[in-house]
């Protein structure tokens, strides 16, 4: 199995083995050179991905763009992807969309870094790994639902009410 990162200008096929290290890891030194304003894009379309040590990923899609600015390489970026989780109410597994837009300067030398502190590497390498998880980390929410008129479970006998109901159900909704 193969997953693919497109770009605008080639197409590019990665094994899957060490994929979380490799698929996130972009070769930009070549923008250095380009004049101001130059911008590349990099989409990605990966089936799935674990960030470590335990964001597990499906479905990762979006494009990172970037662009040559005087004062270094500018991410502009827009990401989607579903984790599995559990829901708070009923407990049963669930996917959840998450979405995430950012911007951040990769300066050239430490006079023109922005509050993020980010330095573009000497091997023209970026890593972005690191803001992924940040950002998604961001985006999980704190109690996921299955669905926004979840049940949850039955007070006395623990029956999951989305599924049917219980001698002991009540009409009122769960606190959660």
């Amino acid at each position: 199995m193969c997953y693919h990162i497109y770009s605008t200008y080639s197409f590019i096929t990665v094994d899957p083995v060490n994929q979380t290290r490799h698929l996130l890891r972009l070769n930009v030194g070549f923008i250095i050179s380009q004049p101001f304003g130059y911008n590349r894009d990099f989409n990605f379309d990966i089936p799935g991905l674990r960030l470590l040590p335990d964001l597990d990923l499906k479905d990762f899609n979006g494009v990172a763009r970037i662009g040559r600015t005087q004062q270094g390489l500018i991410l502009q970026s827009k990401f989607q992807c579903f984790i599995q989780t559990e829901c708070v109410r009923c407990l049963t597994e669930t996917s959840v969309p998450l979405q995430t837009e950012f911007d951040e300067l990769y300066a050239f030398s430490i006079r023109s870094v922005s509050e993020s502190g980010l330095i573009l590497p000497e091997d023209g390498h970026i890593d972005l790994e690191p803001l992924l998880r940040e950002y998604l980390t961001l985006e999980v929410p704190i109690q996921p639902l299955c669905k926004p008129d979840c049940k949850g479970l039955c007070v006395e006998c623990g029956e999951n009410l989305n599924e049917m109901m219980c001698e002991h159900h009540h009409t009122c909704q769960p606190d959660i």
